[in-house]
């Protein structure tokens, strides 16, 4: 049986067919899912991509947590559905309370895009079982609202529970707290980061494949538990 990803459409997403051929380079098959579906069609796992969904307007990703389809990805995720949220996804994430914290300007208040060294922190997610803790990769990352921030007991839980999933290296592009590119759940299902590991999966247009263990990793998970 093909496992079945769907890969969010929110007005304003620009990245979902990059996330579905990610998907499918994986192995699985991409299944579109609009906004407004109010069912996830009978997919295994969902990628919330990145764009500006709504427009951004209000704050990113606020609007995008109370479209229709989101009632269903967090009630499947809540039940141990992985779910992974890329930039704008991280945001709707947030904004869903299935992460902690937020995403707000830039510290230095411009728009950024880089290739952008990450080391793997937790490789016991969902989505991050293909690598190994201390693994650096190198991934895109194009962002005006990523500066991941949360009170200073939250970010302590996260750091004591093993929760922060990726760390920038080399500079911190946004003022994120902490360099946290990535954070998961305490189930280890959701995961949320803000660099864009569907634009390096193809050694013709990313800068390396890095980010095609994100894909494979919960591609070998649901497989093992099917």
């Amino acid at each position: 049986m093909t496992t079945r990803i769907g890969v969010v459409t929110f007005p304003g997403s620009l990245d979902d067919r990059d996330a579905a051929r990610a998907v499918r380079i994986a192995g699985a098959e991409a299944v579109p899912l609009w906004h407004r579906d109010k069912g996830l069609h009978q997919v295994d796992a969902v990628v919330l991509p990145g764009g500006f969904s709504y427009g951004d307007y209000l704050r990113c990703g606020a609007i995008a947590r109370f479209s229709p389809v989101m009632e269903s990805v967090i009630e499947q995720a809540r039940a141990g559905m992985p779910v992974l949220g890329i930039c704008n996804g991280f945001q709707v994430l947030c904004e869903s309370h299935l992460l902690p914290g937020a995403l707000t300007r830039n510290d230095h208040l411009h728009f950024i895009c880089r290739d952008q060294r990450l080391r793997v922190e937790n490789a016991a997610t969902a989505w991050t079982s293909d690598y190994a803790a201390g693994d650096e990769i190198t991934v895109p990352l194009k962002n005006g609202e990523g500066g991941f921030v949360a009170d200073e007991r939250t970010l302590d839980e996260l750091e004591a529970e093993g929760r922060v999933v990726f760390r920038y290296l080399d500079v911190n592009p946004n003022g994120s707290r902490r360099d946290i590119a990535g954070i998961t759940n305490e189930a280890g299902n959701v995961v949320g980061l803000m660099p864009h590991p569907e634009h390096a999966v193809e050694s013709l247009t990313g800068p390396t494949t890095d980010g095609l263990g994100f894909f494979t990793s919960v591609l070998k998970k649901l497989v093992t538990h099917a």
